[in-house]
């Protein structure tokens, strides 16, 4: 199994990096999964009368519903080729935050071991409401209303708090039954693969050498705010495709496979990755209402929106989403990939220049 030690982002850091995201001819694969995961199906319901149909996920996981009788579950699998067992991780946090009041799905089995099939799911409550992003397409989401509320929510599961960080090791959780971070300093993890990305972006033309090493420059400058003494739990991907509700209200916070122990600000600075000031200031306020901001908050905002985009840079050049229109999930509805690259330069470029010139957020 592949430890994450050397993965800052799962999705651009994994040994077969894009292996998921590229679009593949599955049907021979997902029959031979389907074979294979009925049998644990029937063993979870009791039951040999379990149907099964497609999730629908857009993510990097297969994703199925399965329904015995009037009961439904959501199955979520891994199995890309590394042998990733976050999904026991995830599992742990997911029983965490509702511990906590945050809505999120419950978990009802999560193995990652691979001692029984070949490929690591979740058993998950199976939750029918659409993505906040689909409503927010559809011009139905009430995006200021549900910004707060998320900021209320980040605040609340960053009660969760770590002495290690980064991704959580696998390992420990089974031995110890706690999450552990697998990096001694923060600073550690936020640089990790840096130099790598950077010079990746570099490679394929999205970033000028000038542009990277200026870049490098000014994270390298507010070096000592990566200091961190203790870690909180971040969601790491938060975006409006991993919530699930209706116009004004979260029914569910998902997929946390990239969960980590990180800084305060991060979460926050995600909803910036796609949002405009206004909207990342209601989740401000939110935030507000549960805890006071960090200290430094600017500066450590900035800093993490600049590590973030740069990330989103790398897996967007790598798995051709520049290529795409309005109907993938991460491009607006009229909107095309070309636009898609033209924010994200924009937005590394707003990111620096808050840096630069301590903006404040309304200012994004």
């Amino acid at each position: 199994m592949t430890n994450r030690q050397s993965i800052y982002y799962w999705k651009c850091d994994r040994p077969s990096a894009f292996f998921a995201l590229d679009e593949r001819d599955e049907d021979l694969e997902s029959s031979a999964i389907e074979r294979l995961l009925r049998p644990v199906l029937v063993d979870y319901f009791r039951s040999d009368a379990v149907s099964l149909r497609s999730g629908n996920g857009q993510g990097n996981h297969l994703t199925y519903v399965a329904t015995v009788g009037h009961t439904q579950r959501f199955i979520r699998l891994e199995n890309g080729p590394e042998g990733d067992d976050f999904m026991e991780i995830e599992a742990r946090v997911l029983r965490e935050i509702k511990a906590l009041g945050i809505p999120a799905p419950a978990v009802f089995a999560a193995d990652a071991t691979r001692s029984v099939v070949p490929f690591a799911y979740q058993i998950l409550e199976y939750v029918p409401y659409p993505d906040l992003n689909r409503l927010y397409k559809e011009g139905k989401l009430n995006l200021p209303v549900i910004a707060e509320k998320i900021g209320q929510y980040v605040a609340k599961w960053q009660t969760i708090q770590f002495s290690s960080f980064g991704p959580f090791d696998p390992a420990k959780l089974r031995k110890e039954d706690r999450l552990l971070g697998l990096h001694p300093r923060y600073r550690d993890y936020f640089l990790l693969n840096w130099e790598k990305h950077l010079d990746f972006l570099v490679q394929k033309r999205f970033l000028s050498a000038s542009e990277s090493t200026e870049i490098r420059q000014l994270v390298q400058k507010y070096d000592a705010y990566l200091e961190v003494d203790e870690g909180c739990l971040v969601h790491k991907d938060l975006a409006l495709w991993n919530m699930l509700g209706v116009s004004d209200e979260v029914i569910a916070f998902i997929d946390w496979d990239d969960t980590v122990s990180g800084d305060a600000t991060d979460d926050l600075s995600l909803l910036a990755c796609f949002h405009s000031g206004e909207v990342v200031m209601a989740a401000m306020k939110g935030y507000q209402k549960v805890k006071p901001l960090p200290e430094n908050f600017l500066i450590r905002f900035w800093l993490h929106l600049l590590r973030n985009m740069i990330v989103k840079a790398v897996i967007r050049v790598g798995a051709n989403y520049f290529d795409r229109q309005s109907d993938f999930f991460l491009i607006g509805s009229g909107s095309s990939g070309a636009s898609l690259k033209t924010f994200t330069l924009q937005r590394i470029k707003t990111a620096c220049l808050g840096l630069q010139n301590l903006k404040h957020v309304h200012d994004l």
